[in-house]
């Protein structure tokens, strides 16, 4: 085992004065395989980019990967079983939608059925009752005036544990103090554009409220979702304002936000609610598989531009291996030379071959060097105008992926030439 360790560690230093030697050569080789190189780390770089972002995407629109979902069905006793269970658990968050309109009481909205404020459409609120059915309560005949409909989200915990939304201003819910008679709400984007283009009063009617209340805007967050007016409210604070039987009424929309380790209490929350009169298919359960179906959606571009890569790397290998056939034939006289003094057929094929692999493995360092520094720049120039790119770092997967590319093409360019070199006779060097 020491007398492979000292071969492998003489063919490094044999290797190292050849590179030295003939730098013209190595340099040449270093080109040829460069570009392979760095479009292997471009297409890994990018693959794993991608992947981030469509990733990131679903944590905010839907939910983390793994994140259980419970759709709950209408039902007068699915509210207080529900908040009941879920009390003072920090692994499950129950998501409660219900419509509200802040300003003006019994007047028209700016933006009737909780549409978007630059276009009409898309995030309509629609209510449905027991019968199944639907109409937009935004169509009303009241007198226009200064008052803003959106949807009001009631939480029962930190929803940013399962969805990643993005803190534009202000503060979040703070779910740890004790619930104000005031509710306190975060607005998202689309609520927030509302509100500072309009000037409403600061009251706040819930269908099936009790009475009007006078909410706080605390702050303003990205909630990934462009066209719905949405404000997030403590459900404990909206229950001042509301009985707890209205939250999962016909005109509302429930839906549960649990942890996948958290079987126990899934368990617990069904057997609850049937118990109370729910039926067992009027509860849907859905598992959040992002990165299974990132995964799928970008195995096949990545294979695609990988075999686009490794065509160049071939181009580059090739170089490698002329560089290397040329080189071996200059040396004969040197390699049959120390062949007739003892060395190895073994080690002079390792020579050559350390030789082509510390070129792969230097191409492969500046071809790393040149795709972190290629994203450093591109993100202080386009960040401005893509804001994903901010916080972008170079993947050590690209690295890894430069680094593997650099030793094959290494391996393959020094393969024959390594053979050839071993195979010197002898009797050559008499003829020198």
């Amino acid at each position: 085992m020491i007398r492979l360790s000292g071969r492998f560690r003489s063919a490094l230093i044999i290797g190292g004065q050849g590179i030295r030697a003939r730098k013209l050569r190595t340099f040449l080789s270093m080109i040829s395989l460069f570009l392979g190189v760095l479009a292997v780390v471009v297409v890994q770089a990018g693959s794993e980019f991608a992947q981030r972002q469509v990733l990131a995407e679903s944590e905010l629109n839907t939910a983390k990967d793994g994140t259980l979902q419970i759709y709950l069905s209408p039902h007068e006793k699915a509210g207080p079983v529900t908040l009941e269970t879920l009390k003072g658990r920090s692994d499950a968050v129950a998501v409660i939608s219900k419509r509200a309109v802040i300003g003006e009481p019994n007047v028209a909205p700016v933006n009737p059925g909780a549409s978007p404020f630059d276009q009409s459409g898309g995030g309509r609120y629609i209510q449905c009752d027991s019968q199944g059915n639907c109409y937009d309560p935004g169509q009303t005949a009241a007198p226009p005036g200064k008052a803003i409909e959106l949807r009001i989200v009631a939480l029962t915990g930190d929803i940013r544990t399962f969805r990643a939304f993005k803190h534009e201003s202000g503060q979040w819910l703070d779910f740890t103090t004790e619930p104000s008679l005031a509710p306190r709400i975060v607005l998202n984007k689309e609520a927030a554009k509302g509100f500072e283009r309009y000037r409403v009063p600061a009251q706040m009617h819930i269908d099936g409220g009790t009475a009007d209340a006078t909410p706080q805007i605390i702050g303003v967050v990205n909630d990934g979702d462009p066209y719905s007016p949405t404000a997030y409210v403590r459900a404990d604070e909206l229950l001042n304002w509301l009985p707890v039987n209205a939250l999962s009424g016909n005109d509302g929309q429930m839906s549960i936000f649990m942890a996948p380790e958290a079987t126990a209490l899934q368990e617990t929350l069904k057997a609850r609610l049937i118990a109370s009169g729910m039926k067992a298919d009027e509860m849907h359960i859905n598992t959040v598989k992002s990165r299974e179906r990132v995964e799928d959606q970008l195995a096949l571009m990545r294979l695609i531009f990988l075999g686009m890569a490794g065509l160049v790397l071939l181009i580059g290998t090739a170089g490698i291996l002329n560089v290397g056939l040329a080189t071996v034939g200059e040396r004969v006289e040197e390699f049959a030379l120390r062949r007739a003094v003892g060395t190895p057929r073994i080690l002079l094929a390792g020579i050559v071959l350390a030789e082509t692999l510390l070129v792969g493995l230097m191409t492969a360092a500046a071809a790393i060097g040149a795709g972190a520094l290629g994203l450093k720049v591109g993100a202080s120039m386009f960040g401005g105008r893509f804001p994903s790119l901010g916080d972008l770092t170079f993947p050590w997967q690209a690295g890894v992926a430069g680094v593997i590319a650099g030793l094959i093409a290494g391996l393959l360019g020094g393969l024959i030439p390594a053979i050839r070199a071993a195979r010197i006779p002898i009797a050559t060097v008499m003829r020198a």
